[in-house]
Formats: C-alpha cells, sequence, structure tokens
C-alpha cells in the first residue's frame, strides 16, 4: 500500500495500479505472482479506491484519513479475505486462530464460505466513509468450491456500492464464471534493472544473480536472502548436487528443494541444447548431459511437486530429491548406435 510520504514500497507496482484505479467495473481479478507484489498491489488498489484526496491522479495519495486507516488495518470499509495460513505471514492477522477442545487448530489453507459469506454481508451494508465498500480476496485459487460459488453469486448481482479485488497467481484455476465477471489487470515481472536497484538498497549481496534463480522475482529473492539463501551458495548448488551432497537443503522447506532442483534440471535441459540457462549462471550449470535422464528427472521432480505438501519425513525426502539428481547429472551424454546398430543406453 501507499505509506505516509506517498510513495509505494514497490515502485514497480505504479503503472498496474493506475491501470486498476482507471477501471469502472465492479470486480478486478489481478493476475501475476506473489514473489512480484500481488497481495500488495491488491491493497493498494483498495486504498485508491477508499482515498478521500481530491483529484483522481493523486490516489491513493497515503497520508489522508482514508489512507491512514488502510496502512492500520482499521478502514471500516474494507476487508481483506485471507487464509488462516497466510495471515500472519502478510501482516493482516483477522483474530486469534480458532480452538477446538482446548488445541490450537491447524492454520487453514484455504478461503472458507463462512469468511465469504461474512464479506458479503459485510459489502451488501452502507459504507461508513461514503466512498465504496471494498473486498480484497487472496490468492483467489484459495477459495474452496463453496466459498466460490457463494461469491459468484454476489458477483452476478453486486450491491451498488461494492468493489470486489481478487488476486491472482493462478487464475485459470478459478471458475470461468468467476474470471468473466472481473476486469483483469496483468501484474508483470519488473524491469530487471528496477528490481536489482531494489534489491541492492536492500542490502542483498549479487542481486542479479539472486533475482534471476526466482525468476525475476524481486520479493522472492528478498525471502531468499533473508533465509540464508545468498548468490554464492546458489552459483555452488549445481556442483553440490552432482555430488550428491545434501546439506545445502537442510533448512529448505521440501516445496523449495524441489523448485530448485526443477530449475537446475530445466537449465541443465537448456545448456545440453544450446541455450542459454534462465536461473544459474552458465559457468556453473553442468554440462553434456544425458538428455533422456534429464527426462525422467523432470517427470520425477513434477510427480513429488504435485504431492509436496504431503507430510514427508523432510530430511529424507530431500536426501532422495539429491541422489536423483545426482544420478540424472552424471549419466553422462547418450551415445550413438554401435556398429552392429544396436542403441547403446548410458546409464539413468
Amino acid at each position: 500500500m501507499v505509506g505516509p510520504d506517498g510513495r509505494l514500497p514497490l515502485p514497480w507496482l505504479a503503472p498496474s495500479l493506475a491501470d486498476g484505479l482507471r477501471r469502472r467495473a465492479h470486480a478486478l481479478l489481478i493476475a501475476g505472482s506473489p514473489g512480484v507484489g500481488l497481495f500488495e498491489l491488491g491493497v493498494a488498489l483498495a486504498q485508491g479506491l477508499l482515498c478521500e484526496a481530491d483529484g483522481a491522479s493523486s490516489r491513493p495519495c497515503g497520508h489522508c484519513a482514508s489512507c491512514r486507516l488502510v496502512q492500520a488495518h482499521s478502514h471500516p470499509d474494507l476487508i481483506v479475505l485471507l487464509p488462516e495460513a497466510l495471515q500472519e505471514t502478510l501482516g493482516w492477522d483477522a483474530g486469534k486462530e480458532e480452538e477446538e477442545g482446548g488445541e490450537r487448530k491447524k492454520p487453514s489453507r484455504e478461503i472458507k464460505v463462512d469468511a465469504v459469506r461474512a464479506a458479503i454481508e459485510f459489502a451488501q451494508t452502507t459504507t461508513a466513509r461514503g466512498r465504496a465498500k471494498v473486498v480484497v480476496v487472496h490468492p483467489a485459487e484459495r477459495l474452496n468450491p463453496i466459498a466460490a460459488n457463494t461469491l459468484l453469486k454476489t458477483l452476478e448481482e453486486p450491491p451498488g456500492a461494492a468493489r470486489f479485488v481478487l488476486a491472482s497467481g493462478a487464475p485459470d484455476a478459478l471458475l470461468p464464471t468467476i474470471r468473466s465477471r472481473c476486469e483483469r489487470v496483468p501484474l508483470t515481472t519488473p524491469p530487471a534493472e528496477m528490481a536489482v536497484a531494489w534489491l541492492a538498497e536492500r542490502g542483498v549481496r549479487d542481486p542479479a544473480v539472486l533475482l534471476a534463480a526466482c525468476g525475476g522475482e524481486p520479493l522472492t529473492a528478498l525471502e531468499w536472502q533473508q533465509d540464508g539463501i545468498d548468490a554464492r551458495l546458489w552459483e555452488r548448488l549445481p556442483g553440490l548436487v552432482s555430488q550428491g551432497e545434501s546439506a545445502p537443503f537442510a533448512a529448505w522447506p521440501p516445496a523449495r528443494v524441489v523448485q530448485s532442483l526443477q530449475k537446475l534440471c530445466h537449465d541443465t535441459f537448456c545448456v545440453a541444447s544450446g541455450s542459454a540457462p534462465r536461473y544459474f549462471p552458465a559457468r556453473s550449470v553442468p554440462k553434456g548431459a544425458n538428455l533422456p535422464a534429464l527426462s525422467a528427472w523432470a517427470r520425477n521432480l513434477a510427480r513429488i511437486a504435485r504431492d509436496v505438501d504431503h507430510p514427508w519425513n523432510a530430511g529424507l525426502l530431500v536426501e532422495a530429491l539429491v541422489e536423483d539428481a545426482k544420478n540424472a547429472l552424471s549419466a553422462g551424454p547418450a551415445r550413438a548406435p554401435d556398429s552392429g546398430g544396436r542403441p547403446v543406453h548410458s546409464a539413468a
């Protein structure tokens, strides 16, 4: 959101924010990556819709009473729907987790129907400050099926003062009928120069390396740096994996391990095919890979990625993943058929 100084903390959001505020639709769908500022743009749009500054070009101003209420997470005409599991992470805690039998329940990863019903009831009431009633839903693909259909009914017949801002990193996972009732506001990755400068201001060393590692997503790169993953470790990772070293992954969440190995597999494919790698520096990517072995490795990683939220034994999973990676990277190039016409296969 825009701060009291009138500036966006993520400067690359400005074009998408201006685009969204120009729309007159009752529902907007921001499509982009959380690592670029998906949630931040959603809240900034809500702040702009509620801003009380004179002159549309100055919204959100960051210092009017309405903007300050949004900054304090206490605006009476704004409600933000998040899964319980994201509320604390994003600094928008809706309250204490429910308790059952005296024990704290595991935070839900879904947006439930009760929360949507409460938001719809909120949207139907009179505005407290006279501008609009705004509901932000993030990430919208986390709406469970009942919640999604409940929201759809309101999007079909929205209350007069209500505005809905849906933010999604996977818009194709939404109901087609929800997508059709929203105007899309695209959010793309920022220019590399801007993102590198922003990361450098926050103390990230060799920010270009870490930014590439994160697919151009500066917020993800900053999170990695804060978790102890720096450019030097990233550059060494292919060599360590080729040697079967799993220690660098010891404290990583399983999803991050799988994603990193998928990036290494992708870049090894690229180098083997004569293309430039995307995520790793070219000098660190193994050469002369066996393409069939890489294909098998990629399929296995994709299978595991689908179930990465399963309660695995993390240590054993990482060891198995690194062993598979070592085998794929050490298979060597496939050889041509021998003189008898029989294909000679290298070990996969």
